[in-house]
Formats: structure tokens, sequence, C-alpha cells
């Protein structure tokens, strides 16, 4: 994610950001089941982090924890947490192969543009190892707009994400529809995936 407008609201807005995702991943029944669906002690990564709430649950299970965000603010809430290794990198930076048991890209990957999504998931299903899990949320719509705050956001339907995961070997088995106030305070439909490779 390189839209220097999004990444600045990121950076200003760090703080009211963490306050609002450490209430939500602490409880969040998808995270559950993605640290239940790793190997004990497996390795993970955390794309986009943000202050790394959903990092430090994942630490806290035993996991190790790779987490990466595009804003520094972001990265050095996230290195905070006991157990996490947070660096500064873009989506882009994701290379490797049979690294990981798991990756977690929680609405983190809609802030890229819609032509650059292939290439992202092809890089993480390449990062995963056989077996791996991916889960990807979103949120729903079509095309690409700036929220209330100015961040710019690509939406995507269930069948058009579904599609792109197939593509690059990743199937669903798990989906989660929903409605919520992000941090612009505006309602928002989304979706969450997890996948398996």
């Amino acid at each position: 994610m390189t839209d220097p407008k999004t990444l600045a609201i990121y950076a200003e807005k760090a703080g009211e950001y963490a306050e609002l995702t450490d209430a939500i991943n602490t409880e969040d029944p998808m995270l559950a089941s993605f640290i239940a669906a790793i190997p004990a002690g497996g390795a993970v990564l955390d794309l986009g982090c943000g202050p790394g709430a959903s990092a430090a649950v994942m630490a806290r299970a035993g996991l190790k924890v790779t987490a990466t965000d595009a804003v520094p603010e972001m990265v050095a809430m996230a290195k905070a947490h006991p157990g996490v290794s947070a660096t500064v990198a873009t989506f882009d930076d994701i290379s490797g192969t049979d690294v990981f048991d798991g990756i977690w890209a929680s609405f983190s990957l809609l802030h890229a543009p819609r032509d650059a999504m292939p290439r992202h998931l092809q890089a993480l299903a390449q990062a995963l190892k056989p077996g791996g899990v991916l889960y990807i949320a979103v949120k729903t719509g079509t095309g690409s707009h700036r929220d209330s705050l100015g961040r710019l956001y690509t939406y995507y339907t269930d069948a058009e994400l579904t599609g792109l995961l197939a593509d690059v070997g990743l199937n669903v088995t798990i989906r989660k529809t929903g409605t919520t106030p992000g941090l612009s305070g505006e309602e928002a439909p989304w979706i969450a995936m997890m996948t398996h490779a």
C-alpha cells in the first residue's frame, strides 16, 4: 500500500486506531479460528498489522509472529507487544517460499489498487507452507473511493475475491460477513475469508 494520503492519515491517527482495534481484535472469533488452525508454535505473518492488536493475541497463543505495516508509527506500537517482531514494509516487500504456517491480512489489502491484488495474493500464496492458512478481510462493494477521512479503499464482491483466491490455489473454507463502523465512523459492509493452500 503506497497511497501517500492513506499512509499519512494512519500515521496521524495511530493512537486512535489502536484504541479501536484493541477492543475488536481481543474478542474476534475469526482470529481464534485462525490461531486454532495453526500448528503449535507455528510461524505467522500479520500483513498490515496496524498497532499490532491481532499480532499480540497470536503471540500470547504461542505463535512466532512477524508483523509488517507501511506506517512507522503503527510498527512502533506493534513492536511494543511481547513476542511480536514488527518491521516497516509494503505489500510488495513480501517474498519467499514456504515461510509461514499462516498469514493474517485483516482489512489491509483493501488499500491496494485492484490491479495489484493478483500479484499480492500470488506472493502470499507462495509464502505459505503447504496446507497453510490465509485469512483476508475486505470491505464489500464495487470500485474504489476514499472514505470521509480520505483513505483510499478498493471494494470487492464475494465472487470476485473468491475467484482471485482460487486463481492462486487458495480455497475458501470459512466466510463471514458483517457491517461495522470503522475509524471514520461510517458503517461499512465487509467479508472475511479463511482459506487453505
